[in-house]
């Protein structure tokens, strides 16, 4: 659509998670170090928290992307709602771990990926475990978590657990009767929203990523309104950025003007966007222009 128009290679703002877009920020940087230093130091159990849209998602693919695979074996559970054997047989099958049709229960799950975790152990690899979207799991399966972490030697944890989630986790976590849980997780991290500094670099990158070589196509009273609108969070600055270019691309200017940024941000606020934004884009489009 517009990236012939403003010359990008792709879409710099979709708010699909996408490791070659990510930008650390202050906050994401000292994060990602936390992360990397709870997974390196074999902590066990990790858990990183932090709001809808705050980039969660974004940071563990990089960090899974970083890891050596001949040192490490990583693996993604992002659907966490199921039971504490649908769990297990996900996990065993992220890892490629085979389980005899006579073994596809609790029991057999939790003995095939000890199995697996010892070999690794013995070939030097670390085995890292990223459950994310975690407070959507019942109390039950993050107990099931806990039986995972089980597996270990006499002098260190056989896999690395990462649990993600929205700030809700925490106050699942303290409930009593997860209370070993909550007491195994070794190093917290919180993913805040980014300063205005930050944003503004955040869309500058996420502009030259795309291949973009126009100066200044946000202006920068453009983008304090999107900072005042989105409060630093990722997503919102993605959604904001994407309909702005969209509306500048239907004038045909090649910057972001404030004008543009609070025409967007007014429609965003509203109940019908058909009304405006895109009914000019749905026009535009199908007017021959």
């Amino acid at each position: 659509m517009y990236c012939d128009f403003f010359g990008f290679s792709e879409k710099p703002f979709t708010i699909t998670p996408n490791p070659y877009f990510v930008f650390l920020s202050t906050t994401h940087r000292e994060t990602f170090a936390r992360l990397l230093y709870g997974v390196d130091s074999h902590a066990g159990f990790i858990a990183l928290m932090g709001e809808v849209g705050t980039g969660k998602t974004t940071m563990l693919r990089t960090l899974l992307s970083q890891l050596d695979p001949e040192k490490y074996s990583s693996a993604l559970i992002f659907n966490p709602c199921m039971s504490g054997e649908q769990l297990l047989a996900s996990i065993c099958r992220e890892y490629g771990i085979e389980t005899p049709s006579a073994e596809q229960n609790r029991a057999g799950y939790i003995q095939q990926l000890n199995r697996y975790l010892i070999e690794r152990n013995r070939e030097g690899q670390t085995v890292v475990l990223v459950i994310d979207e975690a407070q959507n799991l019942e109390p039950e399966v993050l107990e099931q978590v806990r039986m995972i972490s089980n597996l270990e030697t006499e002098r260190d944890k056989l896999i690395q657990i990462i649990l993600a989630g929205q700030p809700e986790l925490n106050g699942i976590l303290r409930r009593h009767d997860l209370r070993q849980l909550n007491q195994r997780i070794t190093v917290r991290c919180r993913l805040t929203a980014m300063s205005f500094d930050d944003t503004e670099q955040y869309v500058h990158h996420r502009l030259r990523i795309s291949g973009s070589r126009i100066p200044e196509m946000f202006s920068r009273a453009a983008l304090r309104r999107i900072y005042r609108f989105s409060h630093g969070i990722p997503r919102l600055i993605n959604v904001v950025c994407e309909q702005a270019l969209v509306m500048a691309w239907t004038r045909e200017q090649l910057q972001v003007t404030s004008a543009i940024a609070s025409e967007v941000i007014m429609e965003l606020d509203g109940d019908d966007c058909r009304s405006g934004l895109w009914s000019r884009v749905f026009h535009y489009l199908f007017s021959g222009k």
